[in-house]
């Protein structure tokens, strides 16, 4: 279909009442669906029959050696996990000082971090006590259920 006429099909929902089209044609098919205030367009092309692929000769390849795959670091001192799936940040509001940061000593039960799921805040506390030597959250991020989020030797 020519991008023009893609284009003008798109502007006539747009400016009118019809909320969805679909035009098949055979060249293949388009499907333009008005939402909120949004265009959704989908197009899909016919099948076509291909051709079998031609064997070419074959051409000696010098053999690559593999590359040499780096270990993650070795993570020494206790690690604290996420224990829900939500938004990580540390500090309670966007201007607030972090509840802690690298090199900070804290004991069993200090607030090292908030996770916000659904809307509600939880307090993630320090299950040992120690110095703060790893931060592997990062402010805003999303995560999952179990991530390493602190060290803490």
């Amino acid at each position: 279909m020519d991008l023009r006429k893609l284009k003008t099909l798109i502007d006539l929902v747009s400016d009118s009442n019809v909320s969805e089209l679909e035009i098949t044609e055979a060249e293949g098919k388009v499907r333009i669906v008005k939402g909120g205030g949004a265009m959704v367009q989908g197009y899909q092309m016919p099948a076509v029959p291909m051709a079998a692929p031609v064997a070419a000769a074959p051409v000696a390849a010098a053999p690559v050696a593999p590359a040499p795959v780096a270990a993650p670091p070795a993570v020494t001192g206790h690690t604290v996990k996420s224990p829900m799936v939500g938004t990580f940040y540390r500090s309670a509001s966007p201007g607030a000082k972090a509840f802690v940061e690298l090199g900070s000593v804290v004991k069993e039960g200090d607030t090292l971090c908030i996770i916000e799921a659904m809307k509600i805040l939880n307090e993630i506390e320090a299950d040992k006590a120690g110095t703060v030597t790893q931060i592997l959250g990062e402010n805003g991020q999303a995560v999952e259920y179990g991530q390493p989020l602190f060290v803490i030797e």
